[in-house]
């Protein structure tokens, strides 16, 4: 019987195919997987860190401003009206890039504006 398991495994061929897999799989892990998971988190950070009146541009292209935050998603404001999207439809931020700091204090006066009327209601 002992025989029979010693033909079946050629010499030293096992433990360095072992070897290779886990090189192979280590390599996997640092070249594909950490880069894509370090990528969902900056995402998650990003969407959860905009504010209202933040300029953004979402994954189909739609170009609008931030006009109110839920738990579920974003209200954006187009030139057409308002629509409501998911927070994950946010591809990335206009504001900084292309309006600079004029829009960031846009941004915060619109924020004062509105915590000022929902005091007076």
């Amino acid at each position: 019987m002992l025989t029979l398991f010693l033909q079946a495994q050629p010499q030293g061929g096992g433990s360095m195919m072992l070897i290779m897999m886990g090189v192979m799989f280590v390599g996997f892990y640092f070249l594909m997987i950490r880069p894509q998971m370090r990528k969902q988190k900056q995402e998650k950070n990003f969407q959860e860190n905009l504010k209202v009146g933040s300029r953004v541009v979402l994954t189909s292209g739609l170009h609008g401003r931030i006009a109110q935050i839920q738990e579920d998603g974003f209200i954006i404001e187009t030139l057409s009206g308002k629509l409501k999207f998911e927070k994950a439809a946010v591809s990335r931020e206009f504001t900084d890039a292309r309006f600079g700091e004029k829009a960031a204090k846009n941004a915060e006066k619109t924020v004062e504006k509105k915590e000022a009327e929902t005091e007076k209601k």
